[in-house]
């Protein structure tokens, strides 16, 4: 909306246009926006008793969060569409393909949620019938954003710490596929703990706004591991609009939590991640920076694998946090020491971009 508007004014407000003011703005408008919503979010799903179900065969504690309400990605999305409408260039393509994925996911994750409010218990949509759900969006993003006229994406794949990229052609399809499914199941299964998944999250929005603001140079593209973008730079408005909007939902979902995230929120913001990742040929990058989610994802896979041909489960519970939650450690501790390695690993992986 910001931009239509310099292009009437020109010269009288080039702030407008300016990178920077915008990806500020995004990120307080955002922000904001998540406080003042927030409160009116919390208490119409009090009012009409719509809470988080508790698994049965969850930590014990956990009872205890049984009139929390849940549905807050809800407000995460519309301040992040808000910010999107008000301070993003809209003729750029990254824009609505992330935007397709945030509001398509977002309404698979809120059917999830509803059903499970709805028939009250932890059940929600059935495996396939979510996964085929997922993969339907998934790959009618994916098919989109290889068949445009532009040929944005190429199907080379970018190595951390390695100056060469490698050709791997169709499989990068797959790959695609794999990253935006995979990181918005991993972020769900990790959204188990008040804050747990958002400042991770918040933690990968930080490092896209930095590898994209980069790869819309060319000169920094040369000197460092990261391909040449054109008008990548754009994607650092909306990678800012998700950190505000992350920060502000934190305000409400820190521990003890005022509301729960939801799948409509932790689909929508991962398969967003994966997109951006897809987009900025980081997708390798993105296993390291959200090393936390890989971890989660792995303990349920070594869990169930263990349990199907040992008949032994390798942790007391998964994810990997209700294992120390069950070894008793406290809810904020493991909280905080995840958001702890969250960020090392994104430091680790900003570090990884090779220096010439």
């Amino acid at each position: 909306m910001l931009i239509l508007l310099h292009k009437y004014l020109n010269s009288y407000f080039n702030i407008i246009y300016n990178i920077s003011y915008r990806a500020v703005f995004s990120l307080l408008t955002s922000f904001f926006i998540n406080l003042y919503i927030g409160p009116y979010f919390i208490y119409f799903f009090r009012k009409i008793q719509k809470y988080q179900t508790i698994r049965k065969n969850g930590p014990k504690t956990h009872y205890l969060k049984n009139k929390t309400p849940t549905m807050g990605g809800l407000f995460i999305i519309i301040s992040i569409i808000f910010s999107i409408f008000l301070y993003c260039d809209l003729s750029n393509r990254y824009i609505w393909y992330i935007m397709s994925i945030l509001l398509g996911y977002g309404l698979i994750g809120f059917l999830d949620d509803y059903k499970k409010i709805k028939n009250e218990n932890s059940q929600g949509l059935t495996i396939i019938y979510k996964y085929f759900l997922l993969s339907i969006f998934a790959l009618g993003i994916i098919y989109i954003i290889y068949n445009n006229s532009e040929n944005i994406i190429s199907t080379q794949l970018t190595v951390p710490l390695c100056k060469k990229n490698f050709e791997i052609n169709y499989f990068y399809i797959f790959l695609s596929y794999f990253v935006i499914v995979g990181t918005s199941n991993a972020v769900n299964l990790t959204d188990g703990l008040d804050g747990l998944a958002i400042m991770p999250i918040v933690f990968l929005a930080c490092g896209f706004t930095l590898i994209s603001l980069l790869s819309a140079n060319a000169q920094n593209s040369d000197c460092l591991n990261i391909s040449y973008i054109k008008n990548s730079d754009e994607l650092v408005v909306l990678c800012t609009a998700i950190i505000g909007s992350g920060l502000g939902f934190l305000w409400f979902n820190s521990y003890p939590a005022k509301i729960f995230m939801g799948d409509v929120g932790s689909l929508s913001l991962g398969g967003s991640l994966g997109v951006i990742a897809i987009l900025l040929h980081q997708e390798l990058l993105l296993i390291i920076m959200g090393g936390v989610f890989v971890i989660e994802t792995i303990s349920v896979i070594l869990q169930i694998i263990s349990f199907k041909i040992r008949k032994k489960r390798i942790f007391k519970m998964a994810p990997i946090h209700h294992h120390y939650e069950i070894k008793g450690i406290l809810e904020p501790v493991i909280i905080v020491r995840f958001w702890i390695i969250s960020l090392i690993l994104l430091l680790i992986s900003l570090i990884s971009l090779k220096v010439c």
